[in-house]
């Protein structure tokens, strides 16, 4: 009875051991089932995560191509903006200059254009003290004939003045050309045709302040033609109509030297 008795008693010790063991061993399998799913479930927040993070870098780095792309873009647009302000300022300088030119273009062509209405418009004159309108040309054809006598040319200052009668019968000059005429004859030896120019201006216009110097050129160019007889009575009509003047003076010392 005492050997089975402490066999029994060591069976009961084994089994208990082996009751205590089991639970233990099943309950560390639990655990470790847990730890793999708690590893599984942290490797797949981690994996998403991970997924979570390349579609937020592919979407970042597509945002930033997308601002490079609209930043050369924008750089492309300034440099055009800047090559056509540069051409703006360039056509706008341009402009200025063309309108600067039609201004002055604007500016000698009124000062042409008054210029010429200047030179087309009748202008007054005042020839031996009496006042006038002519034409300008009128005016330029007489002080070309002028010019002429001037230079001593009295073939040619007879010409003109002669053409000039005959283009301008009713000339204010009229009076004034009668004389010179006379003038560029007597210097020319046209006796005759200086006579009848003198002649003609103390018949028209016998208040004329030439007219005496006409009267005394009458009885010269007659002396010239060896005719005085003509010239001493030309003198007397000078001595008569204008006592008073310097070419009666002349008359009489001339009247002297006549035979």
């Amino acid at each position: 009875m005492g050997l089975p008795y402490r066999a029994a008693r060591a069976f009961g010790g084994l089994c208990l051991s082996t009751a205590l063991f089991v639970p233990a061993a099943h309950a560390g399998l639990l655990e470790d089932d847990e730890a793999r799913r708690a590893i599984l479930e942290l490797r797949q927040k981690f994996d998403q995560n991970a997924e979570q993070q390349r579609a937020r870098l592919a979407d970042l780095t597509d945002q930033i191509n997308q601002l490079k792309r609209g930043l050369l873009d924008l750089n492309s647009q300034l440099e055009q903006a800047r090559a056509d302000n540069a051409t703006l300022r360039g056509q706008n300088e341009q402009l200025t200059r063309d309108v600067a030119d039609l201004q002055r273009q604007q500016r000698d062509l009124q000062s042409s254009l008054v210029d010429s209405m200047r030179k087309l418009a009748p202008q007054k004159v005042t020839v031996d003290g009496k006042e006038f309108t002519v034409e300008p040309e009128e005016k330029r054809q007489y002080d070309d004939a002028m010019a002429l006598l001037r230079k001593s040319d009295f073939a040619g200052a007879a010409n003109a003045l002669s053409a000039f009668r005959q283009r301008y019968p009713g000339s204010g000059y009229g009076e004034s050309v009668l004389f010179w005429l006379g003038n560029a004859q007597y210097g020319n030896r046209q006796y005759k045709d200086a006579i009848a120019a003198f002649r003609a201006l103390v018949t028209a216009a016998p208040d004329n302040p030439h007219a005496p110097e006409a009267l005394l050129a009458i009885a010269n160019c007659q002396a010239e033609l060896k005719d005085a007889k003509s010239a001493r009575r030309t003198i007397a009509e000078l001595l008569k109509s204008y006592p008073k003047s310097e070419a009666a003076q002349a008359g009489k010392d001339r009247l002297a030297s006549l035979k």
